[in-house]
């Protein structure tokens, strides 16, 4: 009996591509780790800290008539950059761990096609973040006070001082989204699923950069637990459809149809009621103010306006050709389905009367079944057996 031959399994060489692709996560985190020890060392503490905790922290004076105890705020700055470097790296080690040990574990018992494959990873690393971010958001909302009191949206602008959780808040999605564009790169996307992921991953931060800038985090933080609640339901019932359990996820579909235009509604609606009819109220003439971090003027609360109403009909314009292109693919469908019919009859009425013009040899006729898409499957004829 001859023996097996053990599986040979060829390592890549170093820093090739993809070596870097298969020990991404590994690299990653062994900078990360670097930072992490350096907080250990009295020589590199204050490197170290620079990157791991949070910068330009204020702290306010206790407040003896209104009882007020003192406060530990912060405000951003150029040494964002370097906190923003490092919780990127954070990302990128929760998102591999993410992917190997749920998503990959779930595509092996499901035997997806490789296009499936991609929307499902897609999709599963996105709920995850859309979901988390959506609980951790609506209980910073909480603590704030912003829906009890939606005038807090506007009132008390500019809104320079920032709690911890608020500035850690947006300092994770600016890391997160930064971190989307090396992992086209990690996880080998398709070069016709790019444009679409760039895209939004583009959108995702000008408009959280361009709130963080301009301290409009009230309602952006709002805006964006809205939108991430609603995204969640979107790529949970999408997973749900990849795992062929379609009964749900024609459940979890139309609730997302419903919210989805609730939301780009109540958006419109926060974005009016700050822009145009709260900071108006409290608007300077004077240019904008860099050193005070006031904004609050007339042609950068219209611009605001016009860009997050613009990109509320933008999306509800994608949503209404989707739909549109969905109902005329299902119509097209159902003609077919009823031409197939149709057409076996004619050749079996053929068949019985006479010969048919597959039996004649004749391939330039109809002498094919008709598939579900329209076109015709010729019958294959059997080879001839070796004598």
């Amino acid at each position: 009996m001859p023996l097996r031959r053990p599986k040979t399994s060829k390592n890549p060489p170093f820093f090739s591509h993809e070596f870097v692709i298969q020990n991404h996560a590994d690299i990653v985190s062994c900078v990360a780790m670097v930072f992490i020890i350096g907080l250990m060392f009295q020589a590199t503490n204050p490197f170290a800290v620079l990157f791991v905790s949070l910068q330009h922290n204020v702290t306010t004076e206790a407040n003896e008539e209104t009882a007020e105890p003192a406060e530990n705020l912060f405000t951003y700055g150029r040494k964002d950059l370097f906190t923003g470097f490092f919780y990127m790296l954070i990302c990128v080690v929760v998102h591999a761990v993410v992917q190997e040990y749920f998503l990959d574990k779930l595509n092996r018992r499901m035997h997806l096609s490789k296009t499936k494959h991609s929307k499902f990873n897609e999709s599963g690393k996105l709920m995850v973040f859309y979901a988390s971010m959506a609980i951790w958001g609506g209980d910073i909302i909480i603590r704030e006070s912003l829906v009890t009191s939606i005038s807090s949206l506007w009132e008390g602008y500019p809104h320079v001082l920032m709690p911890f959780l608020l500035k850690f808040f947006f300092l994770i999605q600016l890391a997160y989204w930064v971190h989307s564009y090396p992992e086209l790169y990690f996880y080998k996307v398709k070069k016709e699923e790019m444009p679409a992921r760039i895209q939004y991953t583009t959108l995702y931060l000008i408009f959280i950069t361009a709130a963080y800038l301009l301290n409009f985090t009230h309602v952006a933080l709002c805006l964006l637990v809205l939108h991430y609640t609603v995204e969640s339901i979107f790529h949970f019932s999408r997973l749900l459809y990849f795992s062929e359990k379609t009964e749900l996820a024609n459940t979890g579909f139309m609730v997302w149809n419903c919210l989805f235009v609730l939301v780009r509604l109540a958006s419109i609606t926060l974005a009016v009621l700050t822009f145009w009819h709260g900071l108006q109220q409290e608007e300077t003439a004077e240019p904008a103010d860099y050193t005070q971090g006031n904004f609050n003027t007339q042609i950068i609360r219209i611009n605001c306006l016009a860009a997050v109403c613009l990109l509320q009909a933008w999306m509800m314009w994608n949503f209404i050709t989707f739909h549109l292109r969905r109902m005329r693919e299902r119509a097209q469908l159902q003609t077919t389905k009823k031409v197939a019919p149709s057409f076996k009859k004619k050749t079996e009425k053929k068949s019985k009367g006479g010969r048919s013009e597959e039996d004649t040899g004749d391939d330039s006729g109809d002498g094919g079944v008709v598939s579900e898409n329209g076109s015709t499957v010729r019958p294959r004829t059997p080879k001839a057996k070796r004598q």
